[in-house]
């Protein structure tokens, strides 16, 4: 069995199994050089083969209102032209590297964005592989129009970094289309849009987040959209972890399928674990329309990437339920499953170091492998050139052993982690031993003292290369499952889950709408 990226076995996903729908993980906004950007189109593409399930890579396209007659921004104005302009030659070719890219593991939908200080910044994603030429607007309802003309019922936009304050380049609630866009992105490497105040702050150059323009604004005004994360990362890294990431439920694992999940609003946005937060009222799940009831029931089924500190139940922007699952555990499986995170990097500032290693556990079986794979913290041109660094590479043995390679820059400063990680899903007591060779560093640990606290070493003195193995979590700590009372549901409101790991992780569900 291949265990890279295998998917929750049946026995953690029964509502899933019920309703017919499978979580798979993506990121439909990102960059690279294929218009301004950092970091090879081809390597973005083997990247996120590595970690994701499907992928659109979005090229700078289009900006309307661009400030051609500030000189103080001058400097950023050219970056844009220059990226256009790349964009608009590399994109009949571009089609081909697309088509060789996508299969089986790895579903690939053609992207591009446009900027627009009055309306926002939009992507925008094809639903076909087949050849097209970029549909560019000055506003999101010509868009539209030009969309439903030229491509009806195969592409969509989508508004992203929606918390920059009106004017400049945050979501226009005042025109927003759900015929347009089927869901926005709340969350991005930019930061968490989902209220005036998260603890992911807007940090980018642009400014900081206007409660005016945030997912709860959005809804206390009746608009009608699903939630999702993307990347939106400018180093040909797409799905880099902890910068952001969607999931749907899809039916099946097809283009067709996912395509449809997406316009279903069957989604979820992520910072950076591929967590699986499933719910539904009756037979409808998240983003899904619900008729008034005198005595709903929300369904939950919760597996994370890490101990689940709580589960939030958000009604009209309101905390109306909190579950903690420390306090009312409720596993999903009887078996002894638990997930194990190694992480390397740290060491001197402005160095890097090759990880090489092999990972095996006796006395229990690894299930799947999923990478945790960061790229450079580079957005704009102007701040450098990333470290051009070998591809991560990831492999399994037929004994069950994990060999991966993958290089890890030393953490910047002291809020900023750019480690890098794998997280192994393993069914293993306390008995069973993980073994590691990172480097020729040999380490050995019994399960029961890794359910007790995590451990650490460095390859040398102080300031070398270190790793670290996370305390593994017990079942009842990352799965949850169980039937929260909402009692009377009316018209107009709104109902969603916030998931938040006890690393800062989180997961929120796509909301679910209450109508007449």
């Amino acid at each position: 069995m291949n265990i890279l990226r295998a998917p929750l076995p049946a026995d953690l996903t029964p509502l899933a199994a019920e309703l017919g729908v499978t979580p798979l993980y993506g990121d439909i906004h990102n960059h690279c050089d294929l218009s301004y950007g950092h970091g090879r189109f081809e390597d973005a593409l083997a990247r996120a083969a590595l970690q994701l399930d499907f992928v659109s890579i979005t090229g700078h396209a289009h900006w309307p209102d661009m400030p051609v007659d500030d000189p103080s921004v001058a400097h950023i104005v050219a970056f844009h032209v220059e990226g256009f302009a790349r964009l608009r030659r590399r994109w009949p070719e571009h089609f081909a590297a697309l088509q060789a890219a996508n299969g089986p593991r790895l579903v690939v939908f053609p992207g591009y964005e446009i900027h627009s200080g009055a309306y926002g910044d939009y992507t925008i994603v094809y639903r076909d592989l087949d050849p097209a030429p970029m549909i560019l607007a000055d506003s999101p309802a010509e868009l539209a129009a030009r969309l439903r003309a030229e491509m009806p019922e195969r592409a969509f936009a989508f508004p992203h970094h929606i918390g920059y304050r009106p004017g400049a380049r945050g979501v226009n609630w005042d025109v927003f289309d759900p015929t347009l866009s089927p869901f926005v992105e709340m969350n991005s490497m930019h930061g968490c849009a989902e209220a005036s105040e998260t603890d992911r702050p807007y940090l980018h150059s642009m400014g900081p987040v206007d409660g005016r323009q945030t997912m709860q604004a959005g809804l206390a005004r009746g608009k009608l959209f699903g939630v999702v994360g993307n990347t939106d990362h400018h180093s040909a890294f797409p799905g880099s972890y902890g910068h952001g990431r969607m999931a749907v439920y899809a039916h099946r694992r097809d283009r067709a399928a996912i395509w449809d999940a997406m316009l279903a609003r069957r989604t979820n946005a992520l910072t950076g674990d591929s967590t699986h937060l499933l719910a539904a009222i009756g037979a409808t799940m998240q983003g899904g329309v619900v008729a008034p009831s005198r005595d709903a029931t929300l369904r939950v089924e919760a597996v994370s990437g890490g101990f689940i500190d709580a589960i939030d139940v958000i009604r009209d922007g309101r905390l109306a339920h909190r579950v903690t699952p420390e306090l009312t555990p409720a596993p999903i499986s009887p078996r002894p499953l638990t997930t194990l995170y190694l992480e390397f990097g740290w060491g001197a500032r402005g160095r890097s170091f090759r990880w090489e290693g092999e990972i095996g556990l006796d006395g229990g079986a690894i299930l799947s492998v999923t990478p945790r794979f960061r790229g450079a913290e580079i957005v704009s041109p102007l701040e450098g050139e990333d470290g051009a660094h070998p591809l991560p590479s990831l492999a399994t043995t037929t004994d069950g052993r994990v060999i991966f390679a993958v290089t890890a820059e030393a953490n910047p400063n002291n809020v900023t982690a750019a480690t890098q990680g794998l997280l192994l899903r393993c069914e293993a007591g306390d008995d069973a031993r993980l073994r590691a060779d990172l480097n020729g560093h040999r380490v050995e640990l019994r399960l029961a003292e890794l359910f007790e606290a995590g451990r650490s070493g460095n390859l040398g003195p102080i300031d070398s290369p270190a790793w670290r193995i996370h305390a593994a979590p017990r079942p009842a700590n990352w799965q949850w499952r169980g039937e929260i009372a909402l009692g009377a549901i009316a018209a107009g409101e709104t109902i969603y889950l916030r998931l938040r790991q006890r690393d800062g992780q989180r997961a929120w569900t796509s909301p679910f709408f209450v109508r007449g």
